[in-house]
């Protein structure tokens, strides 16, 4: 059997890749306690103690407003581990996935980004996950790269919990209309991983993997809200009306045909949130 490496354990992508990489292997589920990825050395001794065949990295430091304050923490976990992570992958011979971000791009396009299209990130954060990128490409390990975005679910911090905990405690929820995406439930991604890593042509490079389908984080909200029988007003505000630490890209849609040729169908986000909310 495959000896997986998992960081990230606790994290919403974590949590489900250890039920998804299950049948794959023996799972070492390591949480930030267990291996803190901003301690390169510490890094490298697990690694090189446990010795596994395919490493898989959920971890990441995702507070991006924060980074903008904290941006050599950001880089470390985000930019500089990522290139240890594919150092000591290229090392064993074990493969390497990793989780980046639609915030790579600026919005500016009108369509969908391809995984070709140029980078150019508006805040910290998107500019230390564009860093571990290029770093895992640098080394040369074999690995995949996957760009996600608007990443919720039932656990954690996350729009879609934010959104039932004000929905018991306001009238009136303004939200941003002018920003576009794909909210993509953490089970999905967990999910399709598995898919590719059994993919009998065993890709690798960059892919895009969000849910199908976009809309705005008014229109996710209204969705959410629909659901928890929410009574009170939903007002769309632009973005200006909203102002954060970190400027986002306007426009997030990632194309994701490159994954679908694979095979691997992917849910409308309608339909993963509404089995999202169905859980128990």
């Amino acid at each position: 059997m495959s000896r997986i490496l998992l960081t990230g354990a606790n994290g919403q992508v974590g949590w489900e890749l250890k039920i998804s990489l299950a049948p794959l292997g023996e799972v070492i589920a390591l949480d930030r306690q267990a291996l803190d990825l901003a301690e390169p050395d510490q890094i490298v001794a697990i690694l090189r103690d446990l010795k596994p065949t395919l490493i898989v990295n959920a971890a990441a430091y995702t507070a991006v407003d924060r980074a903008e304050s904290e941006p050599a923490l950001a880089q470390a976990i985000n930019g500089r581990a990522p290139g240890i992570l594919a150092e000591e992958a290229k090392r064993l011979g074990a493969r390497l996935v990793h989780y980046s971000t639609d915030y790579v791009f600026d919005g500016r396009k009108d369509q969908p980004y391809g995984e070709s299209d140029a980078t150019a990130p508006l805040n910290v954060y998107g500019e230390t996950k564009l860093a571990g990128e290029e770093a895992i490409r640098a080394v040369g390990a074999e690995h995949l790269i996957l760009r996600t975005s608007w990443v919720y679910g039932q656990r954690g911090q996350n729009f879609l919990l934010t959104m039932q905990r004000l929905a018991k405690e306001r009238e009136e929820l303004r939200v941003v209309a002018d920003q576009i995406g794909a909210p993509t439930w953490c089970r999905t991604i967990a999910a399709a991983t598995a898919q590719i890593l059994t993919h009998r042509d065993r890709p690798c490079g960059l892919f895009h993997l969000t849910a199908i389908e976009s809309t705005s984080w008014h229109g996710f909200a209204a969705a959410i809200l629909a659901q928890a029988g929410y009574r009170g007003r939903l007002l769309p505000i632009p973005s200006s009306e909203y102002p954060l630490p970190a400027r986002r890209p306007m426009n997030s849609r990632l194309d994701c045909s490159r994954l679908a040729a694979l095979g691997i169908s992917l849910p409308t986000w309608q339909q993963a949130l509404a089995a999202c909310l169905a859980q128990p």
